[in-house]
């Protein structure tokens, strides 16, 4: 037990250092999904993110999941029960995505290989802005300090895309500045 505390505090260790060295979210977020995977000794991971109209979770990063898995569909919130759940409230874990009504491919799942899942909200403040999902090969109950780390990685995750954003428009506002002094001393 104790080697398994070690690792998830070097893990989350690892992605707080990586969130304070860029400003690319999409290479954060594949460093830490296949930190997640690793960590966890799960199948896969993946973040996804609401798209602006909150009804679609789009991918931002998978790994561990092949090409089709990854390309197999929209992921509609009203058609996903345990996105729904979690995006509502907090973690949720299902036993068996190959049979849960409450998962929305579950032939696809059964195809991958995808038996227990684990989704943690991405929140900024009080806002819902994605998931993280966890995938297992075999049926498994998800430990408290599992979800728990989960649960932080989802925070950093989240801290790691406002950050981007924030740097993006402040750079926005900082051309536009600039671009408007030009005029001014052009005239």
């Amino acid at each position: 037990m104790a080697t398994k505390q070690r690792d998830y505090f070097a893990a989350l260790y690892k992605a707080a250092k990586l969130i304070n060295s860029s400003l690319d979210p999409q290479k954060v977020l594949n460093e830490i999904v296949k930190g997640v995977t690793q960590t966890i000794g799960a199948r896969a991971s993946a973040i996804r993110l609401l798209d602006k109209s909150r009804k679609e979770l789009v991918m931002g990063a998978a790994h561990g999941l092949s090409k089709g898995y990854v390309r197999k569909g929209k992921v509609l919130v009203a058609k996903s029960g345990l996105d729904r759940q979690a995006l509502k409230g907090g973690s949720v874990c299902m036993l068996d995505a190959q049979s849960d009504p409450g998962f929305q491919y579950q032939d696809r799942a059964k195809a991958e290989g995808i038996r227990s899942i684990c989704v943690v909200p991405l929140k900024v403040g009080r806002k819902k802005i994605g998931v993280v999902r966890v995938y297992s090969q075999k049926k498994r109950q998800w430990s408290g300090r599992e979800i728990m780390f989960l649960e932080a990685v989802a925070n950093l995750s989240a801290i790691a895309l406002e950050n981007a954003r924030l740097h993006q428009a402040l750079k926005t506002d900082y051309d536009l500045l600039l671009a408007f002094h030009d005029r001014l001393d052009d005239n």
